[in-house]
């Protein structure tokens, strides 16, 4: 390494993980799913467990995942994610094992999968991304979708009285004896940029332990979906899904935290 060299080193502030592959985020521009691929490859590099790690992506944004990462990845059925990480984590309970699930998927068909493996305390981590609509295939309304919220499949708005009411299920999920970690993040700002990669850590550092269920959710925009540019698609973020998912930790060594 020549002094050009050491210099740029030193003068470093960003590198990309040598976990990701060289191929294109396929998510929109200004979507937070880019964010959170990029931290879990981080947080992976620093342990240095690539070797023994195995991510689950079911169908969603999330579908192409094993494109991007320099580890194995398996594909799941939709909703099947936390089955089939129940059986890669039961086989090889050594492997780090993670879900990568949007809110469709963990909250509507996989509801059953998910609280289930969370009651049993199964020890994977899940990463949650909530973006409050079907954001793949549509726009279509999701378990997660804001009352009054316009979607391809409720145009007018969500209306409670006949639609029922948005599920915040990570709060349901903390009540289970079995999680032992939960937190809710974003990814809109810097600040929270690193706040959800200490939990991703965290999330990591648990199942090394044999603590049990971490579970990292990130509220995260759809500007594609919610019909917004990326600047104005945060704001709103801010503004309307903050209110009903408050961000913060929910669980932490076990304990429920008061909210």
């Amino acid at each position: 390494m020549d002094v050009k060299d050491i210099i740029r080193e030193e003068n470093l502030v960003y590198k990309k993980s040598r976990l990701l592959t060289d191929t294109p985020f396929n998510f929109c521009p200004g979507c937070g799913h880019g964010t959170v691929v990029r931290l879990i490859a981080e947080v992976i590099e620093e342990m240095g467990i690539e070797h023994d790690t195995v991510g689950i992506s079911p169908v969603g944004c999330s579908v192409f995942l094993y494109d991007f990462y320099d580890f194995d990845v398996v594909e799941a059925a939709h909703g099947r994610a936390t089955a089939v990480a129940t059986g890669i984590k039961r086989v090889m309970p050594d492997k780090f094992v993670f879900t990568y699930q949007g809110d469709g998927d963990l909250a509507a068909i996989g509801t059953g999968e998910t609280i289930h493996a969370c009651n049993r305390g199964e020890n994977f981590v899940i990463v949650f991304i909530n973006n409050g609509i079907y954001g793949m295939t549509g726009g279509q309304m999701a378990p997660t979708t804001l009352e009054g919220m316009k979607t391809a499949t409720c145009p007018r708005g969500r209306d409670v009285k006949t639609m029922g009411y948005p599920l915040n299920i990570t709060p349901l999920l903390a009540q289970l004896d079995g999680t032992y970690y939960v937190t809710r993040q974003a990814v809109h700002t810097p600040a929270a940029v690193r706040k959800t990669k200490r939990a991703l850590r965290q999330a990591f550092e648990n199942q090394k332990n044999k603590k049990g269920m971490s579970i990292v959710e990130v509220v995260s925009n759809c500007n594609s979906g919610w019909g917004l540019p990326p600047l104005q698609a945060n704001r709103w973020m801010e503004e309307n899904m903050f209110a009903k998912y408050q961000l913060g930790d929910m669980k932490v060594d076990g304990v429920l935290q008061m909210r």
